[in-house]
């Protein structure tokens, strides 16, 4: 059975950085595209970023330049490296396998980053 668990997740100030992690479990990782989405509060879910089994990534508008995609099929982990943190960031982060699509639901719990000033 596949299973996601992300961690990482904290209280961070404006500006400050985070790392957050997806272990997988239970299928062939290094052979999936894979996909952060984020959901803020009182809002529907937003996508992130999603890398290929290849390495390729892709940004959304709002976190290009300052998030960061990747992966350690080694290790069976999907990274998401958080940085220039602002207000807007502040969501639970969820990891997928596969692309994400309007309607999809995440299975996983999420890991929650709080932005504070």
């Amino acid at each position: 059975e596949a299973q996601l668990v992300e961690s990482g997740g904290g209280l961070v100030q404006p500006g400050g950085s985070l790392r957050l992690s997806c272990a997988a479990s239970g299928f062939s990782f290094r052979n999936y595209v894979m996909t952060w989405v984020r959901q803020a509060p009182g809002k529907g879910l937003e996508w992130v970023s999603t890398i290929g089994s290849g390495g390729i990534q892709t940004y959304a508008d709002s976190v290009k330049g300052r998030f960061t995609i990747s992966r350690d099929n080694a290790e069976n982990t999907l990274y998401l490296q958080i940085n220039s943190l602002k207000p807007e960031d502040m969501a639970v982060y969820y990891c997928l396998r596969g692309a994400f699509w309007a309607g999809r639901t995440p299975l996983s719990q999420g890991t929650q980053v709080t932005v504070f000033s």
